[in-house]
């Protein structure tokens, strides 16, 4: 008879509801619950949040940190490794290409500065930008990282996470102040996304720098979780404008969302 051992690996390899190898799929998913837990769990806490016995864990686990995309810590917690970020950074890259084109028609249409920024464990990072023709503008480097509490980008992706995972990444951050309007409240905070799931958009009004205002949507049913926003100062992006650029973002953002899930094998 074939080991216990052998019958588990067989019963992995069988195909997953998508159609694809049931590990690989599973595999996937523990990498993704683990960045959502900020990047280190104990296999225990990914058997409770995913339904999977521990010893089918474990075995995942352990090719995972054989390949570099999952690292054993001293405490025997499971943090994700240092292959990904090279993974990671292409994908950001190719994202950033294929959004460029979308953000060059929000500058076209609003006169504003134009980004997209995706969320990375617990902060913002930005992948995509297309600058202003003004002489006054606002410059984000692509690559930057920011927290997601005071930006608008950052309310944008938070929008439709449930509270207790806010809550959760607001306190592994801290909610510094970058400005003296930047909310270091979660309370606030969260009445801040209701605020973005009512309305359709987001704001940063001076939040994450003096002098400038910045108005957020997320792109809808995108591959990994993305929102794209215009900045400029407070004088141009006033609240008599909003009403005009926020249609705009949206329509884009939309466009945007049918373009990424052509590039997406179905």
């Amino acid at each position: 008879m074939p080991s216990s051992s052998a019958s588990t690996s067989a019963a992995e390899a069988k195909p997953g509801a998508s159609g694809g190898v049931q590990s690989l799929e599973r595999a996937f998913d523990l990498l993704e619950r683990m960045a959502d837990a900020g990047g280190e769990v104990g296999l225990s806490e990914l058997s409770t949040s995913s339904g999977l016995p521990l010893p089918t864990i474990h075995r995942l686990m352990r090719t995972l940190v054989a390949c570099g995309y999952v690292r054993q810590q001293p405490n025997r917690r499971y943090a994700l490794g240092p292959r990904l970020i090279r993974l990671g950074e292409s994908s950001s890259r190719l994202l950033g290409t294929w959004a460029r084109p979308f953000l060059a028609r929000l500058v076209e249409e609003t006169g504003e500065t134009a980004n997209m920024a995706l969320l990375d464990g617990d902060e913002i990072v930005y992948v995509a930008q297309v600058p202003s023709r003004h002489a006054v503008r606002m410059f984000t480097e692509v690559g930057r990282r920011v927290l997601p509490h005071s930006t608008g980008v950052g309310k944008a992706l938070l929008s439709n996470h449930p509270p207790e995972e806010v809550r959760a990444l607001l306190g592994r951050t801290g909610m510094p102040a970058a400005t003296e309007k930047t909310i270091t409240d979660p309370d606030r905070f969260l009445e801040a996304l209701a605020d973005v799931r009512r309305l359709g958009y987001a704001v940063d009004d001076n939040e994450q720098e003096i002098g400038v205002r910045c108005l957020a949507v997320p792109v809808p049913n995108s591959p990994t979780s993305a929102a794209i926003s215009i900045s400029g100062p407070t004088g141009r992006v006033t609240e008599a404008s909003t009403d005009k650029i926020v249609p705009v973002l949206q329509d884009v953002a939309a466009q945007l969302s049918v373009a990424l899930a052509n590039q997406t094998p179905a």
